[in-house]
């Protein structure tokens, strides 16, 4: 267990520090990255896909993102073990090939689409694997995160809303890819009437009752009491 969770934060605290270093390098030497960015529809654009989710275009940009990555990140590595790492990159990169083909055109940049597709993953995946921990996790996203729905409506200034609302598309399908890759814990337990062999049916009266006589009845019955004394 301890392993476990050791290495649950140690991935994400691994992407955190990766990030944060990228954002100082790139504000201690006045460099300008938003041209990294994922751009709709252009062949430039395309590099956006792997890099866009490094760049920040602020310290409150970056600082606004950290907090939900990290958690989200341990939390499906924590609990979904089997399928995280496969989950992640498939949220990450189809987030950025979808706001390549569907955003505006304008640089989009930031992890928040990654941020969304998480949270989709988590709450669909209560939906889709329908099991106790699941749903548990489901409902503790939407406690802590369902303020974030607000995040993929259109016409917010600044705002890349496509990411979001593509990276919570992209995240409801990855739910659904990995919906039968199911952990351990999740393997529902077999009570011992459940596996025990069926019995065949017993017929209401015996096989051979009107086959007998009267006579051989009367014995048969006259045989049982004598036994019974």
């Amino acid at each position: 267990m301890s392993e476990r969770l050791v290495e649950s934060f140690g991935v994400p605290f691994k992407i955190i520090v990766g990030l944060w270093s990228i954002h100082v390098v790139q504000w201690f030497l006045g460099l300008k990255l938003g041209f990294l960015g994922v751009f709709p529809l252009k062949a430039f654009g395309l590099k956006g896909i792997l890099f866009s989710p490094l760049i920040h275009g602020d310290f409150g940009h970056l600082l606004s993102n950290t907090p939900p990555l990290f958690v989200l990140t341990a939390l499906i590595i924590f609990f979904y073990r089997k399928v995280a790492l496969r989950s992640f990159a498939m949220i990450y990169f189809l987030t950025g090939l979808a706001v390549w083909l569907f955003g505006r055109p304008v640089f989009h940049i930031g992890a928040s689409g990654v941020i969304y597709g998480l949270v989709a993953f988590v709450f669909w995946s209560g939906i889709f694997r329908r099991n106790f921990k699941s749903i548990a996790l489901a409902l503790l996203v939407v406690f802590y995160y369902g303020s974030m729905f607000m995040g993929v409506l259109p016409g917010q200034e600044g705002i890349s809303w496509e990411s979001h609302l593509l990276g919570g598309l992209m995240g409801i399908f990855v739910a659904w890819w990995y919906k039968e890759e199911i952990e351990k814990d999740e393997v529902k337990k077999a009570y011992s009437w459940e596996t025990e062999p069926e019995l065949p049916p017993e017929p209401f009266f015996e096989n051979d009752l009107f086959e007998k006589t009267k006579m051989e009845r009367e014995q048969e019955r006259e045989t049982r009491r004598t036994d019974w004394f």
